[in-house]
């Protein structure tokens, strides 16, 4: 079963097929040889997003969010938790609104924190709104899209 995902290296900006399978290695950049920390929210942008998310070959939870949003930095501390407890299973990503507008303009997104699960390349399901770490958990695995808090 292939665990493939690309992501850029937060350091050189060097894209990198890394197996999830294997986050427990701490898989390293070709490029500079500084790790990936997949046991983490990782920070896309607009020019990695169809690579990272979509051509992903596991599940990816993506939390679209703004640096000002008050609900959007209550949920980081879980966000934490949850890319640390699935880190090899569901790829945990942030995706600032402000910052990638085209990525937010083509998934229509008009409130935040929005969770949205993509899943062999396809959006599967959205959750708007601060969630318990319980009801995302159970989203980021497939479960149907909780109600807000």
């Amino acid at each position: 079963m292939a665990n493939d995902i690309v992501l850029a290296c937060q350091w050189c900006g060097q894209l990198n097929r890394i197996d999830a399978a294997r986050y427990a290695d701490r898989p390293k950049c070709h490029q500079c040889n500084k790790p990936f920390l997949l046991d983490r929210p990782v920070k896309v942008k607009d020019e990695d997003f169809d690579r990272t998310v979509l051509g992903s070959d596991i599940p990816v939870l993506v939390d679209f969010y703004a640096d000002w949003c008050g609900p959007c930095k209550m949920m980081q501390p879980l966000l934490d938790n949850l890319a640390s407890e699935l880190a090899g299973r569901v790829l945990v990503v942030k995706v600032d609104t402000d910052a990638s507008p085209t990525v937010s303009q083509r998934y229509g997104i008009k409130s935040i924190p929005l969770f949205g699960r993509f899943e062999n390349g396809q959006l599967s399901g959205t959750a708007v709104g601060a969630q318990s770490l319980d009801a995302l958990r159970q989203f980021a695995l497939g479960a149907d899209a909780p109600t807000p808090q």
